[in-house]
């Protein structure tokens, strides 16, 4: 059995990406997630990799294109404000079909904002990502090994369906000590890119990677192809973990460092003889509806909790469609929400069922 090891976040997260055999990693400073760009400074080299710091967030994501198009695992990372700036590069990867792996360790906005941890970048990773039709896969950590183990499986993901994968952290995870496992077993193989514009020796047809479709028909059925397989994604890989849901009649649902404080807040309402439970979404895109539509049975009201002014709410909302109430509780701005906070809410939502 491998030993653990205490490591931050960041680094974690960094070393994970070089076992799942990512070579080429392009980005530019910005707190909380600089330590993720400094460790690969350090590590890329010693494996044989390429580290490079771009001239801005825009080189980078390109450099993430340029390189995912040769057929070589890639990724960069960032903090909400970098994420922003890429958002024209991440539609170009989806656009064009490419697997990447995008970090954003999330910081307080808008604008430059603060540098503490926040989660209001759920709906850019959701939502609007970039311009035009396109989902990513959305990965939600709660825990520096969950960030470890969902690196390879991010980049597994992105290979299999060609798309850009974004493992969505936040300062809190990011900068946080834990004992992990680095299971040196676990390293991955890149798989065969038959797509990727390399080399072939005039063995087979040119591969031409292109976002850019001048006739309206053609990008019409490019885009309804690319949605069919979203459709198979929301069916085969949605991911949420349920905890103590099975009799629950409030049920809160909290992703990443809201997580674990909401798991806190049920197992004190729990002692208080309330029936809570919470519902852990680990894939943001596809959303764990499934999950959610389950718990309908014996759930009385749903209460989400966000380190925002409530946004990932609003998918529950949809989800539950006004069979059941959906409250929220959030902190904002960097501020952090604490068990005994929400444990309060959970007591108000209690004398009103």
């Amino acid at each position: 059995m491998p030993e653990k090891v205490l490591m931050k976040g960041n680094e974690a997260l960094a070393e994970a990406a070089i076992m799942a055999g990512c070579r080429h990693f392009f980005g530019y400073p910005i707190t909380p997630q600089t330590e993720l760009a400094a460790h690969m400074s350090k590590r890329m080299p010693k494996v044989g990799g390429v580290y490079l710091q771009a001239e801005s967030e825009v080189a980078a994501v390109n450099m993430v294109l340029g390189a995912s198009a040769a057929g070589v695992r890639a990724m960069t990372s960032s903090s909400s404000p970098g994420i922003s700036l890429k958002s024209e590069g991440l539609s170009y990867l989806a656009g064009s079909d490419l697997p990447a792996l995008i970090v954003n360790v999330q910081r307080a906005g808008p604008g430059l904002g603060g540098i503490q941890p926040s989660q209001a970048d759920y709906w850019q990773a959701t939502r609007a990502s970039g311009h035009g039709d396109f989902k990513m896969l959305v990965f939600a950590p709660s825990t520096v090994q969950e960030m470890i183990d969902l690196v390879a499986d991010a980049f597994s993901l992105g290979d299999e369906y060609r798309m850009p994968a974004m493992i969505l952290s936040d300062g809190l995870l990011g900068q946080m000590m834990e004992p992990v496992v680095m299971d040196d077993t676990k390293r991955t193989e890149v798989p065969e890119r038959p797509w990727a514009v390399s080399g072939h020796g005039n063995k087979r047809e040119h591969n031409i990677v292109n976002s850019l479709y001048i006739d309206p028909p053609n990008l019409e059925a490019i885009l309804k192809e690319r949605y069919e397989k979203y459709e198979r994604i929301k069916e085969k890989e949605q991911r949420c973990e349920e905890y103590r849901t099975d009799d629950a009649e409030i049920v809160l649902v909290a992703y990443g460092a809201s997580a674990r404080i909401s798991r806190s807040a049920v197992d004190a309402a729990r002692k208080e003889g309330i029936k809570a439970g919470l519902i852990r979404p680990i894939t943001l895109w596809p959303y764990p509806e499934k999950a959610i539509s389950s718990r309908m049975a014996t759930a009385k009201a749903f209460l989400c909790v966000e380190m925002s002014t409530g946004q990932m709410v609003d998918d529950v909302r949809l989800i539950v469609n006004g069979k059941r109430p959906v409250s929220f509780y959030g902190r904002t701005g960097g501020m952090i929400p604490t068990p005994a906070e929400v444990l309060n809410e959970i007591k108000k939502m209690n004398g009103g069922i």
